[in-house]
């Protein structure tokens, strides 16, 4: 379980990065706050910001039951590849919006394994 907490804990100084990142491009593209709309790059941050935020809802604690119900390297190993999607989704999305998609795939795919694994390790605990 150190490693699903490690990782749990990377993924969360991730999204304070890129929370500082949009501070950063607000500064820089002077939006003022509380304004979330303006230079279209810092709405692009903005939105990667808010997209990991909402992402998390689901990592975190699908992480947390698939590593008690399931396995804990593999949870581990499933949360760094969230982690390197959304590092990646970062950079495409500030790119170009529409090249997210692999990002996207590597933060989306590792989440639903780690919740259908999860709901499915719980139940057959119940049998």
């Amino acid at each position: 379980m150190e490693l699903v907490a490690i990782v749990v804990l990377l993924s969360l100084v991730q999204y304070t990065v890129f929370g500082a990142l949009v501070g950063k491009a607000r500064m820089k593209y002077k939006v003022e706050a509380p304004a979330v709309t303006g230079d279209p790059v810092f709405e692009r941050y903005y939105r990667v910001h808010m997209n990991t935020l909402e992402s998390l809802v689901l990592f975190v604690p699908s992480i947390f039951i698939f590593a008690m119900y399931v396995r804990p390297d593999l949870a581990a190993a499933l949360g760094v590849v969230f982690i390197a999607g959304r590092q990646l989704y970062l950079r495409a999305y500030v790119k170009d919006p529409k090249s997210r998609e692999l990002g996207y795939v590597l933060t989306i795919l590792p989440s639903a394994i780690l919740a259908i694994g999860g709901i499915i390790g719980a139940a057959l605990r119940l049998v």
